[in-house]
């Protein structure tokens, strides 16, 4: 893993790349510092920067970037130009896509000489000790970024790895949720036949046995349910009945007549 340490400032910024992982050694890639003028303007002073770390990016092309967290200071000023280097170079960083790490002053400390009140001389003799150095880097600000670098690999790379782990099963969980709750397809071969079926057994059968014969109270014959305007016997029913009887005419009120007899 490399990584490029940002320690900001207007008047000297500290650059400085390591690569390694935990629990192997560390090897110094470049180290150097970006510097403006203290006479030019915010302005100019902070496109300066930008455009050093953007050359730095371009030559070390780092895994990630790990800059310098400001805290409260009793200079305002000062505090206030730290700050705006720092997002520059966050600014610079994330244009590219690369993961970002703000790290404390004690958490760098306490990462390298295991006390969150060392010096810079301290900082400075473990930097060297560490990339197997023939000499302190200077001016400070590039050991600090180099303490920043390692302090990152060492302690960023696997919370960053962590952190990659937690975002894609939370990705993969709501995938999962959102394929659960697509509803079911209600077009195509599956209510076709359904509706078809339903409708031939309901009604079909039904309707036959509703409009089948039915016997006609007036003359006692069926009939084969023609319907009205229509006349015939679709059935054919109604002329193979024989005539009705003569106890039959009489019970409706009249008698039996034969035919020729007055």
């Amino acid at each position: 893993m490399r990584v490029l340490g940002v320690d900001p400032g207007l008047t000297r910024c500290g650059v400085g790349a390591v690569e390694g992982r935990p629990g192997a050694p560390l090897a110094l890639v470049a180290v150097g510092v970006v510097r403006t003028g203290a006479d030019e303007e915010l302005g100019a002073r902070l496109v300066g920067i930008e455009a050093g770390i953007e050359r730095w990016l371009d030559e070390v092309r780092p895994d990630a970037v790990a800059v310098e967290r400001v805290f409260s200071q009793h200079n305002v000023r000062t505090v206030m130009g730290t700050a705006q280097a720092a997002g520059i170079a966050v600014l610079c960083a994330a244009r590219r896509g690369l993961p970002v790490a703000l790290h404390t002053p004690s958490e760098v400390k306490a990462a390298i000489t295991g006390s969150g009140t060392a010096d810079k001389k301290q900082i400075g003799a473990m930097v060297t000790r560490l990339l197997r150095l023939t000499e302190m880097p200077r001016p400070a600000d590039a050991a600090d970024a180099l303490a920043l670098a390692i302090c990152h690999v060492w302690r960023g790379g696997p919370q960053h790895r962590l952190a990659e782990a937690v975002a894609a099963a939370k990705a993969r969980s709501r995938t999962v949720t959102a394929q659960g709750r697509r509803p079911a397809p209600t077009t195509g071969p599956a209510t076709g036949p359904a509706t078809g079926t339903a409708t031939g057994r309901a009604t079909g059968p039904a309707t036959a046995r509703a409009t089948g014969p039915t016997t006609d109270p007036t003359t006692g014959g069926a009939t084969g349910g023609a319907p009205d305007g229509q006349g015939g016997d679709p059935a054919g029913m109604t002329g193979s009945l024989p005539p009705p009887s003569r106890d039959a005419a009489e019970s409706r009120g009249g008698r039996a007549r034969t035919p020729g007899r007055p």
